[in-house]
């Protein structure tokens, strides 16, 4: 089972029960009503019923068995308060999403924390999880730009619980400690201590936080790094198969005297009741992670995407060949069953059986997300390379679907098999290839039609002067594909391009 979290990550857990006592958090906030929101198309006369271990997989708000999705407009207008943001969640159905309603989460809406305010980026970080005991997937949303009290841009992060209608009562699960933490600019969610429950790491300027369940508004310290102001890249994965998720961290800085790089993954430590660092790539960076099983050997791999060299320690260079690094590359570490294995595999648009030809600029593995779309037991690694240029259109984007395989995304001989890749001038895909499209910055998995079968969300933020749209590729495939744009969904109209992609909820 797979799941996503970031601006460009992807994670990928086991089923695991989730019993949880949200019921008691949420007591204390004293929330009862129902999102007052337009309703939506009617659920399927037979619903499934709340799954014992729910799959992670699948983003089911309103429990009607198809995935939602979940984008956030961190840009958008709300109540004429520029960049306040919101979140734009797009109910899944028979054909997908786009045909069965869609509602606007902002901080106006009833019964979510907060006003809306000029600069809080609602909708700056979006992930999902199972959180309560229920069959309801639950949207968490980061605010990066919230001012609490007198501190400018501390930020904030809000959960808001899923129910038959799509969502129900909602609270605060962190505050911003001082000025410019921008606490909610990177999500994800994992039962990192163990007790079964969903906890959450949350990015912030230059550091992590966690929220151990139950999600009330108090964090603990998790690392803190110079990051150069970037948004940490956030993912987790069991990879050294204790059963427990660990969380990983990309971060890079590029001013003398912290100039760095680094892929480490953090463990929870029960005797400590910490996270501690317990495996380093330090002269990596990564722009992206993903985490699957692509070899099929039932052990976690972690997927490094735009992988190259920041900080030139005279070390190995754990993203390979320099060469290999042009227009972005790949570097997958495997692993081995005791935790990832330092050698793996490294690919770029050179590589035997990749699409394309690898350009400055390209981007490629900018962004990454794992989902076993056909069925054969190995996840395959999908990759934006938001910077392709199609033609004489510079920078419009494309979509490379790599197959799992024995011996993992690459061969024996080193090359790639099946792979293909989709723009926006493959037949059946909707729309052009045009300059500044970045069709392929964000990318999401999930079942949203219903039929079994894990399907590939494609943003393009960069659309009709930064407009913005997400193309629904079925199965991971051209045909039966469709465009969401701010225009077809009907988005109010904004005082800053919508960019809507840019967050994608996973």
């Amino acid at each position: 089972m797979r799941t996503s979290t970031s601006t460009s990550t992807n994670t990928r857990t086991r089923p695991r029960s989730l019993a949880l006592a949200a019921a008691t958090a949420l007591a204390a906030t004293g929330l009862a009503l129902p999102l007052t929101t337009a309703a939506h198309a009617a659920s399927p006369a037979a619903s499934p019923a709340a799954p014992a271990d729910p799959n992670p997989l699948t983003s089911d708000f309103d429990g009607d068995g198809y995935a939602d999705l979940a984008v956030g407009v961190p840009s958008g207008t709300v109540d004429g308060k520029a960049k306040a943001g919101y979140v734009s969640v797009v109910f899944g159905g028979k054909e997908g999403p786009g045909t069965n309603g869609v509602r606007r989460i902002t901080q106006a809406t009833v019964e979510v924390p907060g006003t809306p305010e000029a600069g809080d980026r609602f909708g700056g970080a979006v992930t999902t999880a199972y959180i309560d005991d229920d069959k309801y997937a639950d949207l968490v949303i980061g605010a990066p730009g919230e001012d609490i009290d007198a501190k400018t841009d501390a930020g904030s992060v809000t959960v808001l619980y899923g129910t038959g209608d799509g969502f129900a009562v909602a609270n605060t699960a962190a505050r911003g400690d001082k000025t410019g933490a921008a606490y909610g600019n990177a999500l994800t969610a994992a039962d990192f201590t163990g007790d079964t429950d969903v906890d959450l790491a949350i990015g912030g300027k230059d550091q992590v936080v966690y929220n151990a369940h139950p999600l009330t508004d108090r964090t603990q310290p998790l690392m803190a790094r110079p990051m150069g102001g970037r948004a940490p890249v956030m993912t987790t994965g069991d990879y050294n198969s204790d059963g427990r998720p660990e969380l990983a961290v990309a971060y890079y800085t590029q001013n003398q005297p912290n100039t760095q790089s680094h892929v480490q993954l953090y463990d929870y430590t029960k005797d400590e009741y910490r996270f501690l660092l317990t495996w380093s790539s330090d002269n990596s960076a990564a722009n992206a992670l993903a985490t699957g099983d692509f070899n099929g050997d039932g052990h976690d791999d972690l997927a490094l995407g735009n992988c190259r060299e920041i900080a030139d320690e005279n070390i190995d260079d754990p993203c390979g060949p320099e060469e290999i690094a042009k227009g972005g590359g790949i570097h997958i570490h495997y692993g081995d069953g005791s935790g990832l294995v330092w050698q793996g595999q490294t690919l770029n648009q050179d590589t035997p059986g990749v699409p394309g030809v690898a350009e400055t600029g390209d981007d490629f593995g900018n962004a990454l997300v794992a989902a076993d779309l056909d069925g054969d037991g190995k996840d395959d690694l999908i990759a934006g390379a938001p910077g392709e240029a199609i033609g004489s259109a510079a920078r419009a984007g494309s979509v490379t679907v790599l197959k799992g395989g024995a011996k993992g995304i690459l061969n024996a001989d080193g090359a790639a098999v099946g792979a293909v890749a989709y723009q926006q001038n493959t037949p059946g895909i909707p729309g052009t290839a045009e300059k500044g499209d970045t069709f392929g910055t964000n990318l999401v998995a999930a079942d949203h039609n219903g039929d079994g079968r894990p399907d590939v969300s494609v943003a393009a933020p960069g659309e009709n002067a930064s407009a913005g749209g997400v193309w629904e590729l079925p199965g991971g495939g051209a045909t039966g594909s469709r465009a969401i744009t701010p225009n077809s969904i009907g988005l109010p109209a904004s005082s800053h391009p919508y960019a809507y992609g840019a967050v994608l909820g996973r």
